[in-house]
């Protein structure tokens, strides 16, 4: 069963009411990178976990300025998430 218009629109409201924003996440990165705060307010545990540990090797910093780049995309790869998990609760809801 395809989804109405409305749905559609239901769908892209609450994607963007939840989606995180890219000026928080870069400041986080600037400021709190060390500690990998930008990976945490990204929902990204295991990484940011990881991210710290790896600091301890020299490695996190090169990590740290390639997340710089990798922002955008883990924001639209959340949002894509959720727009996939918000379609199939409407599916599931008919």
């Amino acid at each position: 069963m395809s989804l109405s218009t409305n749905d559609r629109i239901y769908i892209e409201q609450r994607v963007a009411n939840s989606k995180k924003s890219p000026a928080a996440a870069y400041l986080l990165w600037f400021f709190l990178g060390c500690v990998s705060a930008h990976r945490f307010y990204l929902g990204k545990w295991g990484t940011a976990l990881l991210q710290i540990f790896s600091y301890l090797f020299l490695i996190g910093f090169v990590w740290w300025m390639v997340d710089f780049f990798l922002i955008p995309s883990i924001i639209e790869d959340d949002a894509d998430d959720k727009r996939y998990r918000y379609a199939r609760q409407m599916r599931y809801a008919y």
